[in-house]
């Protein structure tokens, strides 16, 4: 099953000396039933594009916990076996339908592509990672700057050139 994981610049350098991403458990984003059913007139592709849409804010959470960070939304697609998957419903309070945890690592082969915002996006990344918590506390200015964040496209790497993004 394809899978996203968040990430960030960073992260991503650590993956690619490790040649894995790990350890387990890992929080990835999928296209789950939960999804599916919210989404019921979406084909596939438009599920997996919004699996990877929850996995783009999540890395705004791991930008907002790393100051240092270049301000980019990193996303690693991979390909992980089912078995290895495990969803449920109890993040659908907070509407993460897409949220599943992998019981395994992910090996750096698996890794079929990376997704990055362009360095032009950084301006609204930033904004968007300091609205966070006021967005989070119900402030809907602050949840309009954050959702500005989705505005921008994610840009597709090969994994052969994920290593040139890096820090």
């Amino acid at each position: 099953m394809r899978v996203y994981l968040p990430s960030t610049l960073p992260l991503l350098a650590g993956v690619h000396a490790a040649r894995e991403i790990g350890p387990a458990p890992l929080a990835a984003h999928a296209v789950t039933p939960a999804l599916r059913e919210w989404y019921a007139s979406g084909d596939l592709e438009e599920l997996e594009y919004a699996a990877m849409s929850a996995a783009a804010r999540a890395s705004l959470r791991l930008l907002a916990a790393d100051p240092s960070a270049p301000r980019r939304r990193v996303v690693l697609a991979a390909e992980v076996p089912d078995a290895a998957i495990a969803w449920s419903n109890t993040d659908l309070a907070n509407g993460d339908r897409a949220l599943v945890e992998l019981s395994t690592t992910v090996p750096w082969k698996k890794i079929a592509s990376g997704h990055v915002d362009d360095p032009d996006a950084a301006p609204d990344i930033t904004a968007a990672v300091e609205a966070l918590a006021a967005a989070d506390a119900g402030d809907e200015d602050a949840r309009f700057t954050v959702d500005g964040a989705e505005g921008h496209d994610l840009l597709w790497y090969a994994t052969q050139e994920l290593p040139d993004l890096l820090p």
